[in-house]
């Protein structure tokens, strides 16, 4: 990380303790280290403790020293690489996601430009807390334009209670930033190509048949892929998520639509991601007019183009990834789609799960891999979930003999 700049907000929990042993972390990687406290965080950790690791003045406020210009709020949401705020507080990423800025951190946070300078949250705060609708319900906005989450763990919290909201390690973080950064560079000189979302089939000018898919899985993963070095390209259908800055971004409608591009796309890429849920089926015919009420509607619909299974018959250097979405008897039916498919791994999920599928910020999933092997892993954010899947899509080019 040298030459690397961060500036790392802290804001007022107990956890702020921990976040001297990252500015020691990120100090002893090569990294510059800029502190920007809150007034409540000075009650857990004096500024000294951080004016000693990193070697540089800690900022408090926009009016008192070591502050010499009026602007420190924008040059400190230019200068960096990245910033991480920890502990985050649920009210300062409340603030963050209202667009409040009364201190020096909310002020930075509200003049960064995330396509310039990546933001990590990394909540710390009671369990209660951290399950109120109304912090969930800023997570999701932070999360949808583009701050990165750093799931706090489950344990035994300060107050004495057990449950969600530890604040993730240093040494977790130390690696969430590295692959933030891309430092690693492990897919540069890849292109990777990610659909994502749903699909949308018209009955008639004002009807469409679809489900309940965010997109989210597939943007995290066209995310990750950016952050490790890849080029890449993301087909998806009609999300309410911003693609990451960076990639080459195609939005599409219908099945048809986003098998014509992926198909032009693929014979120039090394690694397919299929995420998206794609319509098995749509009208034969849809409606010139709005179909009105009547007593009996009857529909004809035919089968869309199996996008995953064209790729299969295709292939020729790519690995090939595929997604099931099941809700029983997980493990049959992925076997069986991932050979009828011809992939190279299986990303499975039962969405009756908790805290899985659709509209999560969270999955659980096992995955199959060609020769037998399943491998299943614990509930995790999507963001961390796409980097653990492509670790596994490396592992198994290199065993297979494909490029690194």
């Amino acid at each position: 990380m040298r030459g690397k700049k961060i500036v790392l907000g802290i804001s007022g929990g107990i956890a702020a303790y921990k976040s001297a042993e990252l500015a020691r972390l990120l100090i002893k990687e090569g990294a510059t280290v800029q502190v920007v406290m809150t007034a409540a965080a000075e009650r857990f950790v004096a500024p000294l403790t951080f004016s000693t690791l990193t070697g540089r003045p800690v900022y408090r406020s926009l009016f008192t020293e070591p502050v010499q210009s009026s602007t420190v709020h924008i040059d400190l949401a230019r200068e960096p690489d990245l910033i991480l705020v920890a502990p985050a507080t649920a009210n300062l990423m409340g603030k963050a996601a209202t667009g409040i800025a009364d201190d020096l951190l909310s002020t930075v946070l509200l003049a960064v430009r995330l396509d310039e300078c990546p933001v990590i949250f990394a909540p710390a705060m009671n369990t209660a807390m951290f399950q109120n609708p109304a912090v969930r319900d800023n997570l999701a906005q932070l999360r949808k334009r583009g701050f990165i989450i750093a799931d706090p763990l489950s344990g035994e919290l300060a107050c004495g209670e057990v449950g969600e909201g530890r604040m993730a390690e240093p040494e977790q973080l130390l690696t969430l930033i590295k692959r933030t950064l891309a430092i690693s560079d492990d897919y540069a000189g890849e292109s990777v190509l990610v659909t994502a979302g749903p699909t949308r089939e018209s009955l008639d000018p004002v009807r469409f048949f679809s489900n309940h898919s965010s997109g989210r899985m597939g943007y995290a993963l066209a995310l990750a892929a950016r952050n490790r070095g890849a080029k890449v390209i993301l087909v998806s259908g009609p999300t309410a998520l911003n693609p990451p800055a960076g990639i080459e971004f195609y939005p599409v409608t219908t099945a048809r639509e986003m098998y014509d591009i992926v198909l032009e796309s693929f014979p120039a890429v090394d690694v397919v991601i299929k995420t998206a849920a794609v319509a098995d089926f749509r009208p034969e015919l849809a409606a010139e007019q709005k179909i009105k009420k009547k007593d009996e509607l009857q529909l004809r619909l035919v089968r869309n183009p199996d996008i995953l299974e064209e790729l299969g018959a295709r292939k020729n250097k790519q690995f090939l990834v595929g997604f099931a979405a099941e809700t029983t008897d997980l493990l049959n039916y992925a076997r069986a789609k991932m050979e009828q498919k011809n992939l190279d791994l299986m990303v499975a999920n039962d969405v009756t799960q908790p805290g899985a599928g659709f509209n999560t910020e969270t999955n659980i999933v096992q995955l199959l891999y060609r020769g037998g092997g399943v491998e299943a892993l614990p509930l995790m954010s999507k963001d961390e979930l796409s980097h653990q899947i492509l670790d596994r899509i490396k592992e198994a080019r290199r065993k297979i003999g494909g490029r690194e």
